[in-house]
């Protein structure tokens, strides 16, 4: 037997990591999948290879988050390791020693925002984000990316950090937020005004099965993918949809998860939440593998599959399909509603309230990001945490235009007032600062 698509895996199971020993983020996740893995001698398949996983830096981290009030006082070693797994992946894809990869670390990462207090959602630092800069640091060539978040949750952190990137597009398709944490992800939320339509938001209804998700990948991502062509397709590969997953309720089996990756064909996958540590991971991690390998995964399938008892019914799979069409509908008529809402404003601004449910943190924040035709607007977000940190964070685009360069460096160098301190991001610059006040 021998991979179609030469294959690199990494493993970072993070033993030295959980929430708590009964946690579903705990140390024994990924140990069923090792487990699973090894017994089916995939790693014995000609071009399927395991590679061990990197360390992320600092200013790795620091080219994604605002981290108060440091990096070192938000994460453990065990987040620069798996965040440095995913740095690895996309390093023997981008190399070229692999076709694809697929990072099997933990902790994971998509609730983490732009500012990191501690953590919500079981995710201190984005282990994506950080990859995805890393990427565009280091091989300039790649400048369009798209992340596809097929995570049961709704990732409020990766859709936080590219809200205004125009080159990032990110599609999110999760349980309904009305049902499940966080509460977010619903189809106006759309995009920053620098990059509206290039964030895409699917709440799928509880009960949706293999037919009902597999339809929004054939008839919405496919189509919003190939018109907006990206260098680099990246998956979110949580496995939380699954039907015996214990904290959500969605009805997604391994082989529907495996015919997802064939489909969707990306370059790098990344292992988000799945909480059914022996009922389901095993099993779908072997289904991915496989599919990203281009090899057959028929055979792969749950003890207990009853499918029949799974199907959604006819008015899910309705409902569906009204939704798929009217967020499709909004993602051509993009520039004609940017035009409509952002035309004459020279910036605009948001307001949001955060709680970090792991760590018990409120946070209020107040965004300001200018209106650009040139480039995807320098923004500042004036953080207050209930820890008593309140900062005031300056983000310069990659591209930025001069104007907004100008103006970034100016409300960095200018800032006063109540703040522990002014952080600065010059993504050109590849600069990270601190000013304390």
């Amino acid at each position: 037997m021998k991979a179609t698509n030469s294959t690199g895996l990494i493993f970072f199971p993070a033993y030295d990591w959980e929430i708590s020993p009964t946690h579903p983020e705990r140390q024994e996740r990924l140990l069923y999948t090792q487990d699973q893995i090894m017994e089916e001698g995939l790693l014995d398949i000609e071009g399927i290879h395991e590679f061990k996983a990197g360390f992320a830096t600092e200013h790795d981290i620091q080219r994604v988050h605002f981290c108060i009030p440091d990096v070192a006082s938000r994460i453990t070693p065990s987040h620069n390791i798996s965040a440095g797994g995913c740095i690895e992946a996309a390093r023997h894809v981008l190399d070229g020693d692999v076709d694809k990869a697929f990072a099997l670390v933990r902790p994971p990462g998509h609730h983490s925002m732009r500012v990191v207090h501690g953590a919500r959602g079981f995710c201190n630092i984005n282990i994506e984000a950080i990859m995805v800069e890393w990427i565009r640091f280091n091989y300039p060539h790649v400048k369009k990316i798209a992340i596809v978040d097929t995570d049961c949750h709704h990732g409020d952190g990766s859709q936080d950090i590219y809200w205004h990137d125009p080159n990032v597009l990110y599609i999110s398709l999760h349980q309904d937020g009305r049902t499940l944490y966080p509460g977010s992800g619903f189809p106006d939320e759309f995009g920053g005004p620098n990059a509206l339509g290039m964030t895409v938001n699917v709440p799928l209804p509880p009960r949706t099965s293999d037919k009902g998700y597999l339809s929004v990948i054939e008839n919405l991502v496919l189509p919003i993918l190939d018109e907006f062509k990206p260098d680099l397709v990246i998956n979110s590969a949580g496995q939380d949809n699954h039907y015996s997953d214990p904290i959500t309720d969605m009805a997604f089996t391994a082989g529907g998860y495996a015919r997802l990756n064939e489909m969707l064909s990306p370059d790098i996958c990344v292992l988000e939440g799945g909480y059914s540590i022996e009922a389901a991971l095993p099993y779908v991690n072997t289904g991915i593998i496989l599919a990203l390998a281009g090899l057959d995964y028929s055979y792969v399938q749950e003890p207990d599959l009853d499918i029949k008892s799974i199907r959604e019914e006819q008015r899910i799979l309705d409902y569906i399909y009204r939704l798929t069409d009217g967020i499709f509908e909004n993602w051509h008529k993009r520039n004609e509603l940017r035009s409509e809402y952002y035309a004459k404003k020279e910036y605009f601004q948001r307001n949001k309230s955060i709680y970090y449910d792991t760590d018990g943190i409120s946070e209020s924040q107040v965004e300001v990001v200018r209106v650009c035709d040139r480039c995807p607007g320098v923004f500042k977000i004036d953080s207050q945490a209930s820890t008593g940190y309140r900062i005031l964070g300056i983000h310069i685009p990659r591209g930025a235009c001069q104007e907004c360069k100008h103006k970034g460096l100016e409300w960095f160098s200018e800032a006063s007032g109540p703040y522990y301190g002014v952080y600065l991001q010059d993504m050109d610059a590849d600069e990270y600062q601190v000013r304390l006040l």
